[in-house]
């Protein structure tokens, strides 16, 4: 009998499906990209190495299919990707100062992991996903895996909710806002359209408040660092974020998934084939897997 982690990287059972499977991961994907704008040896990395000036979406669309392939991929789909990505970050370096960086320095790829999967279960719990504390620590935890596809080790990085604030303390001297930064959030607020994407440019407009509800959701030392839109009340910015959550999970998965790039898709919908032939009742898509019921009999118990 096929095991469940020879079909899916993380099972339906972690408390990844119940943070990944949520719509506020857009909020968070973005959050963590402006996080991660603050330290300025990775900026550069990513201004020197990527198109990211001209297709912020498609950084982003990226983002979505490594963290979907580490989660709802199977462990070759995983492993595929994996290799992937370290063998391109192996080839690019930073020049900064008239020195040069590996962008596969464990510190960058430390610093990268830690601000995208902070966001993820920040931005998901304060809109309003009910996580206790020992399940947010357990995320956490589970997080580490998906840092070893990256090159990183499981013991490099914080799998708890305290492991990761001390983690945040100590970087936070080391964090400033360059020139690449600024531009960054800018990009982000008001983004340019893949070619893919032109024939939405006229609803560019709506694009500002999601943009800012990203940015609004930062921790409040990194606003100040950056200081480019005025402070409003939190509670305002946590009602956005708990109204934003709503609506986003109420579209049905096959119109949700219009949003990620065909490979991406693709896979989705492998990953529900290989589990409606284990016993996974997928009717209602993968999110309705956050359901225990809806697993085979004797794992919901």
């Amino acid at each position: 009998m096929t095991s469940i982690e020879e079909i899916v990287v993380q099972p339906p059972q972690a408390v990844t499906w119940l943070v990944h499977l949520d719509r506020s991961m857009w909020v968070g994907g973005v959050r963590g990209l402006m996080l991660q704008a603050l330290h300025p040896l990775a900026m550069r990395g990513v201004w020197q190495n990527s198109n990211f000036q001209d297709d912020p979406f498609g950084r982003l669309r990226r983002t979505a299919d490594f963290v979907g392939r580490v989660t709802f991929g199977s462990p070759e789909e995983a492993d595929e990707i994996g290799r992937r990505v370290r063998r391109i970050h192996r080839g690019l370096r930073i020049s900064d100062g008239g020195r040069t960086h590996r962008v596969d320095d464990p510190e960058l790829l430390r610093w990268v992991h830690c601000a995208e999967v902070s966001s993820y279960l920040e931005v998901a719990r304060r809109g309003g996903l009910g996580l206790t504390d020992r399940q947010a620590d357990r995320y956490l935890y589970e997080q580490r895996k998906s840092a070893t596809y990256v090159g990183l080790h499981l013991d490099d990085v914080p799998g708890s909710q305290a492991e990761m604030a001390a983690y945040f303390e100590e970087m936070r001297p080391r964090l400033r806002v360059i020139d690449e930064s600024a531009a960054t959030v800018r990009f982000l607020l008001w983004p340019r359209l893949p070619q893919e994407l032109r024939r939405l440019s006229p609803g560019k407009p709506v694009y500002f408040p999601f943009g800012a509800l990203c940015y609004y959701s930062l921790p409040g030392w990194a606003r100040e660092m950056y200081g480019t839109l005025p402070e409003v009340p939190r509670a305002t910015v946590t009602a956005a974020l708990k109204a934003f959550r709503l609506g986003a999970n109420s579209l049905p998965e096959h119109v949700h998934d219009l949003a990620f790039a065909e490979p991406t898709r693709q896979m989705l919908a492998a990953s529900r084939e290989r589990l409606a032939k284990a016993g996974y009742d997928v009717s209602k898509g993968l999110k309705g897997l956050t359901d225990p019921r809806r697993w085979p009999a004797g794992l919901a118990a």
